[in-house]
């Protein structure tokens, strides 16, 4: 495998033998399959899906925490299986909802001890953590017990425990899970600094938010299932359906259509409903603009009444809808396979 790519993937798989208690025959779950990807250095590359899709399954392959079914890996110029000594020594990994150091240490004291852990001399370590604290608006919780701090801080002192390393290639599985709006905002802005700060920093980014894998990455790779669906900028995957006529149509009351009238229609691509007390609103995916003469005329047949109608750019959203035939919440909700 060629090594000017900060990670490569070849027909990466990851296959799970499951035994349910009581019972002697086993069953097969796919977590990954087939998974070809290129990451050039300095690239800050997104994997979008929802919970379950193989991403995290994926990210620990890439760290070396589990090894492939099948295919091959590399990371750093490094084959993961082979040589993981060499893959540990240039990279960090810092997952969203993970255990936040000791509680009854000091938040210094443990982004000290894992310094330390990583052989970070002290003055430099000592550097290091006071402007990481700073960047993420943490300097004043320097002497705070860990377990004294928020969900939001917690998290904050675990993305700083992930760059405290300055990894060539930083792995980040989720890392604004469980926060609220403020802080996944502070994250987000501290990935932007840490990434312009150096051109030969490469940062892996598994989310299942639409906004934040378009608002960071320079590539999304979109995952379902364990397979890659769609690869390129958010700009391109969004362009792909520039083609096609989306449109967002809101009724003037609560829905009351037992099933949507013109769902499988020629010509309808996808339908997504948002419903609320006061009115429902759908957006469309529609093979070209005259298809939606029919899709009004089948709204109104039912009784409902439009409030408005609006044509509009597509989103992450749409290109996941698109590809899947369902939204990220349904898919979600559905019964997922055991990839994470």
């Amino acid at each position: 495998m060629e090594n000017h790519y900060a990670i490569e993937t070849q027909s990466l798989g990851r296959i799970y033998k499951v035994r349910h208690a009581g019972k002697k025959e086993t069953k097969t779950l796919t977590a990954l399959e087939g998974v070809d990807l290129q990451i050039r250095k300095g690239e800050l590359f997104g994997l979008l899906g929802p919970n379950g899709a193989g991403k995290t399954t994926l990210i620990k392959i890439l760290t070396t925490l589990l090894a492939p079914s099948h295919g091959q890996a590399s990371v750093a110029g490094f084959d993961v299986s082979k040589e993981p000594e060499e893959v540990r020594q240039r990279i960090n990994m810092v997952s969203g909802g993970e255990s936040s150091g000791y509680g009854l240490l000091t938040v210094r004291e443990n982004l000290w001890m894992f310094a330390q852990f990583y052989g970070i001399p002290g003055k430099e370590a000592n550097a290091r953590i006071k402007t990481l604290l700073e960047i993420v608006g943490m300097a004043d919780r320097e002497n705070t017990r860990t377990h004294s701090l928020s969900t939001g801080l917690r998290q904050k002192m675990n993305i700083v425990r992930g760059f405290l390393t300055d990894p060539q290639i930083l792995f980040l599985d989720e890392p604004t899970l469980g926060l609220d709006v403020g802080a996944s905002r502070d994250v987000r802005n501290f990935i932007h600094r840490w990434m312009g700060d150096d051109t030969q920093r490469t940062l892996l980014l598994t989310t299942h938010y639409m906004v934040e894998a378009d608002e960071l990455c320079d590539r999304v790779a979109i995952i379902n299932k364990g397979k890659v669906l769609a690869c390129g900028t958010p700009a391109s995957l969004k362009q792909s359906l520039q083609k096609e006529a989306i449109f967002r149509m809101d009724l003037d009351c609560p829905r009351t259509l037992d099933e949507i009238p013109f769902r499988g229609m020629a010509g309808v691509k996808s339908v997504k409903v948002h419903d609320n007390e006061t009115k429902t609103v759908m957006d469309l995916v529609l093979a070209e603009e005259s298809v939606l003469a029919g899709v009004i005329a089948a709204v109104t047949s039912q009784g409902a009444q439009i409030a408005t109608l609006q044509k509009r750019e597509p989103t992450l959203e749409d290109v996941f809808v698109q590809l899947v035939g369902q939204r990220m919440e349904e898919v979600e909700h559905a019964d997922a396979p055991s990839g994470e």
